[in-house]
This record gives C-alpha cells, structure tokens and sequence, in this order.
C-alpha cells in the first residue's frame, strides 16, 4: 500500500491538529477523514475500511482514564479494523505511546511534528501493515548494538523508548545505579539521532570542581585565571552541532546549577575572562546514579534545572532485575574477551549459569563484566565452571581476605541471615520478600533451597 492509494482517518480533538493533517495530506493520500469525538469512530469504521488511523493519546472526552488513548486503540481492534494505527503525542506522554507501540499501536509521532517526518512515518507504518498481512513483517530497526545488549522486557522498553525519542532534539535525563550502561544508552541515543554525524562529547561534571566546572564545560580567555597560558573553549563549544553527555549530573553543586541553567536557558556561553558570549546548539543528556526523589529535594538540586534537563526520562534497571540478560550478556564479555587474549570461546557449564542467575550483582553489569574476564584469564579448560566465576569482594562490602573459600563462606552466611530476617519481617510472604531484597520470586526460592532453608 502506497501513500498515494491510501485512506487515512484522523482522531482528534483539536481542531487546529486535524486541519494540519487534512493540508498536508490532501495532495499525498487518496483520502483523508477527520474527527474531533472518538466516540464517532464505530460508527465511522462501520461505513467504510482505512488503511491508517491517526489517533491523539488524549482527549476530553466522555471516557476518562487517564489514558484515553490506549482506551480507543484497544477499541479500534475490538471494531475490527485492519489499520494500522499511528498515535498522536506529546512529550509527557511518550512512556504512554511506548506502551501503545506493545499494545498494537504502529508507531508515534510527538506534537509539534515535522511534516517530513511524519509523512516518512506514514509511509513506514503502511509498509509494515502490507508485510505484517502478508506474514512477511520485517523485525523493526533497533538500537540493540554491539555493546548495548538486552532481551529482557524492561530493556526492550528502553530499547523502544530509546528508538523513538533519538531523532529529536529532547533533552534525556538517565537515571540509574552506577555500571548499569547509562553511558551506553546515551551514545545509542546519539548515534540514532539526527545530530549522528557532529560531535558526541561526554563529560563527567560530577569530578569537576569549582573553577574547573566553569573552564571545562565554558571555556577560558587567556589569563582569566592561574595557569590559564593560552584560549581554550569549553566542552558546549566544542559540541555545537552535536550531543552533549553530562555524567554523573546529580553530583554538582548548586552554584554549578546556577551557572549550568544559565547556559541552557540562554543557549549561549561566555568563557572565563571573556564579555562576549557565544551561541551554542547541542543536544543535552545527563545521567545520574541520584534517585529522581533525591533530585526533587530543593536543597540539594534546583528544581528548575530538573525540568530543564528532563523533557524525557529513562530509568536503566540493575542487573538484578534483569535476570533474562544475564546470560546473554555473560556470554557477549567471553566473546569479547577470549578475542583479547587470544583463547578459544567457552561455553558455560550449568552449574556456572545457576551461579551467575543467583548472585544479585551490586556492581550491575560492569561487575559481571570484569568477572568474565576474570574467568576467562584464569580458566584451565573450554567450559566455565562456577569455580571460575569469582565475584568481587569490593561489590561486596566484605572484609579482605586471603582464603578465597573463607570470604565465600562468610558472604554465605550474611546472605542466608538477611533473607531469614526478611522473610521473617514478612511472615513468610515471599513475594514481598523478594521485593525487599531485590530478587525475583524464582531467585529468592533458588537461595532458599541452596540454603536448605
């Protein structure tokens, strides 16, 4: 089905929205219909097909769910239609639209939209519904690469969320425990985005002092202060065009916020020494391992500046709620490694496999990371055994030891209390057990039957 032969039906409330969709169509498709009442819309499929319905995610309507959206999606495909559906949104809304994309919905396009973009977005969603009739549906592109890996849901959503806010200009906040890949999912969203080809410029403010903050990110004049031999500019200047990665943003003072919001809120900077400013275009991303409840505490972090760095936010599980990317992601370190120093590839015996499934990895995927490697440096035979998987006692809080199986034993012994305490403290509920200690049920239960318990 081309563009040309197509018949859209356009659902929204706004008025404006529908007579910007019937002018841009209106020479690119057969047909364009619109509508302001959703409540309209069995009666319209009932009177003839369309091959794609554009449908808005909110509407002041008689239904009220919070989420009107997916109400009327679902009732498109109880109506029967065969189209394929496009949803309408804003900004605030995407976690919603990502979850409309699991709920049959084609794809999503954010208000105010690119004409381009939202007729390429047509094209691509008719393209799909022929193959998806066909039984010849192509896989979607993703942002799976080399290094960023998952198969688990949680990950599969960011993998979603990360595919559809990359080609804009939105500024992300990564929230996440450190060596969860928040850098990671910052450089895919680069590399999926328009700016791919301009710079990709990561910084670490959070080890920035005072005057190094401002010379680093701003720029400095020549004698503007100590040391200071010769111009330099700042990390804004030198990402113009492109992407710029704030790590570890939940770190800076809050006079470095003042000066940070400044920035972004004139789209400009003056080096150090300087009067005059510059204009700059960059892509903002930041990333913290500060919860989003500890960022809202006015003293500590400017509430203003939040919003400003947080049009849309991702939350990068640990790897302890990622039980189904475990193995993958070990298996990916051993390809990785084996290469390095020039071994054959291993495989994993069982018993490794259960080891790595049940340890509850503080230190998320860069702890399992080195532990491969550990185990591939050390490892005497093809197949990984569990006495190869040795995890750090550094993750671990514990007490340095030169007997190996003396720290294994004392963890053990932590481990079993802490989950009697729990289970205890919940009369034996297991699921807000495991809830508590940051398992899941099947994990939980493996313990208890290591532990005889």
């Amino acid at each position: 089905m081309t563009l040309k032969n197509a018949n859209i039906l356009a659902i929204d409330d706004d008025p404006d929205v529908l007579t910007a969709v019937r002018l841009l169509l209106k020479t690119e498709a057969a047909d364009v219909v619109t509508e302001k009442n959703p409540e309209n819309m069995r009666s319209i499929l009932g009177k003839r097909s369309f091959d794609l319905i554009l449908l808005d995610m909110n509407f002041n309507s008689s239904i009220n769910t919070g989420n009107e959206g997916l109400f009327w999606l679902r009732k498109i495909k109880e109506f029967g239609s065969s189209a394929a559906v496009i949803m309408i949104t804003a900004y605030g809304d995407i976690d919603l639209a990502v979850r409309s994309l699991k709920e049959g919905a084609a794809d999503f396009v954010v208000k105010p939209w690119h004409n381009e973009r939202l007729i390429t977005t047509i094209k691509e969603a008719l393209k799909r519904n022929d193959s998806k009739k066909s039984g010849y549906e192509n896989p979607a592109d993703s942002v799976i690469g080399s290094e960023l890996l998952g198969e688990s849901e949680i990950m599969r959503d960011i993998f979603f969320k990360v595919q559809k806010i990359a080609p804009t200009d939105a500024n992300i906040l990564i929230l996440g425990e450190n060596g969860t890949g928040k850098d990671l999912i910052a450089k895919a969203i680069h590399q999926h985005s328009l700016r791919a080809e301009k710079p990709y410029i990561k910084v670490d403010v959070g080890a920035l002092t005072e005057t190094l903050f401002e010379s680093e990110l701003f720029g400095h004049k020549k004698g503007a202060f100590t040391d200071a031999r010769e111009d330099r500019i700042g990390r804004f200047e030198s990402g113009n065009g492109g992407t710029l990665f704030l790590d570890e943003i939940g770190n800076i003072s809050l006079h470095q916020q003042a000066k940070l919001l400044s920035v972004l809120q004139n789209r400009q900077v003056t080096r150090l020494g300087a009067n005059q400013s510059v204009p700059i275009d960059i892509r903002l991303i930041c990333a913290t391992n500060v919860p989003l409840t500890e960022l809202a505490n006015e003293t500590r972090f400017r509430k203003d500046l939040i919003y400003r760095i947080n049009t849309v936010e991702i939350v990068v599980p640990p790897l302890r709620k990622r039980e189904d990317d475990i193995v993958l992601l070990a298996k990916h370190f051993d390809r990785i490694y084996t290469n390095k120093y020039m071994k054959p590839l291993h495989d994993f015996d069982s018993k490794a496999i259960e080891k790595l499934k049940s340890y509850h990895f503080p230190g998320n995927v860069r702890e399992l990371q080195y532990t491969i490697e550990r185990a591939v440096i050390m490892a005497e035979g093809d197949v990984l055994q569990p006495k190869d998987l040795i995890f750090s006692p550094i993750e671990s809080a514990a007490p340095k030891t030169d007997e190996p199986q003396d720290l294994d034993l004392k963890l053990s012994t932590i481990e079993k209390n802490a989950i009697l305490k729990v289970i205890e403290k919940h009369s034996g509920n297991i699921s807000k057990a495991a809830k508590e200690l940051g398992l899941t049920r099947t994990a939980l239960y493996r313990r208890l039957s290591k532990y005889d318990i």
